[in-house]
């Protein structure tokens, strides 16, 4: 099941976080790109977002024959996004430096404990329901899990590259 895959990816992101110092989580690359912090703050705004639209996909059958754009489902079949640099949302570009690592490691965990319960809420629920990708069309709980773990995966690629600026550059 995707939860496994999920809490394999994000377990990478947890011991990569006890590795950063607060500096190194706010120092971007360039005045364009996110610094790591930041890449973290994505990801556990846009995974919550996941976990609201599971719980949707949980308490209806609203839209269970609706798909996910065809985009989404190559996306979905080869279990992974393209290997590009995606431009985000607008919204993106404000997306704020952590407050603190030990506030940023608590978020990540706790997202993490959340994301497991839905999981089991998934196995035990009746609906069958899909909610909307803003993007992508429709999604099942199940694939929004898949999503999630996807979407971890695709900023490890972005994660090495700030991991590589800041050795470059010795911060």
């Amino acid at each position: 099941m995707s939860i496994k895959a999920f809490n394999h990816t994000i377990d990478i992101w947890i011991s990569a976080l006890e590795q950063y110092s607060f500096i190194q989580l706010c120092t971007k690359p360039s005045s364009t790109t996110w610094s790591i912090g930041q890449v973290y703050m994505h990801l556990l705004d846009d995974t919550q977002f996941y976990i609201d639209q599971i719980k949707v996909c949980l308490a209806t059958n609203d839209h269970s024959s609706e798909n996910a754009s065809p985009h989404g489902k190559t996306m979905l079949l080869n279990n992974d996004f393209p290997n590009e640099i995606l431009e985000g949302a607008p919204s993106n570009a404000y997306i704020p430096q952590p407050h603190s690592k030990e506030k940023l490691m608590n978020d990540v965990l706790n997202l993490k404990v959340e994301m497991n319960k839905v999981a089991v809420m998934i196995s035990e629920s009746s609906f069958s329901g899909k909610a909307k990708h803003p993007g992508l069309n429709y999604f099942s709980a199940k694939e929004w899990v898949q999503f999630a773990d996807m979407h971890f995966r695709h900023h490890l690629r972005q994660k090495k590259r700030i991991d590589d600026f800041l050795k470059m550059n010795a911060i």
